[in-house]
């Protein structure tokens, strides 16, 4: 009995952890900081297919850098890879990127503005479960389930509670009263 609530506990508070990580993921975060899920594996293996990485937006760039570039919307996603080497022409900055494991450059330059921001942080494979998790029924599911099992777990505390009591003034009545 006490390994299940243990493991109760346990899947409980995995839920609430990662409902709070979803719902802070959906706020601002400070710093302009945003996570995005790398799904390709052009920057294997520094950085794996469905790693989750922390972009912040820089000043400046150098070679070396990792770095998100190109349009975000529901259709198009945009591209994280390593700065491989700086080009100006006609007082324009250019940055050409390579992926780790592609053989060759980017053909595409891209300009200052095209950056979204430069990898701060990765993480391997969570950022799978934040696509799945996106998704809006997914996402309802997540943050339904471990309320339904508190609100459960405490309506049965306090319906255990209530009873105690009724108990407790049903034995100080019966002592109360000498015709028992």
């Amino acid at each position: 009995m006490k390994f299940l609530k243990t493991l109760y506990y346990i899947f409980t508070g995995a839920f609430a952890l990662v409902a709070l990580l979803l719902i802070l993921l959906a706020l601002p975060l400070p710093n302009h900081l945003r996570v995005l899920t790398v799904l390709s594996g052009s920057m294997e293996p520094a950085i794996r297919t469905g790693s989750a990485v922390v972009i912040k937006p820089e000043l400046d760039y150098k070679v070396g850098d990792v770095i998100t570039f190109g349009e975000m919307s529901k259709t198009k996603t945009p591209t994280t890879h390593r700065i491989a080497e700086i080009k100006t022409e006609d007082n324009v900055k250019y940055f050409i990127t390579k992926g780790d494991a592609n053989t060759g450059a980017d053909q595409k330059k891209i300009t200052q503005k095209q950056i979204i921001g430069k990898v701060v942080l990765d993480v391997p494979y969570i950022g799978y479960f934040f696509n799945i998790a996106r998704k809006p029924i997914i996402f309802i599911l997540i943050l339904a389930i471990p309320a339904i099992i508190i609100i459960y777990d405490e309506s049965k505390k306090i319906k255990n509670e209530i009873v105690r009591i009724r108990r407790k003034k049903k034995e100080e009545a019966g002592l109360s009263n000498p015709e028992l």
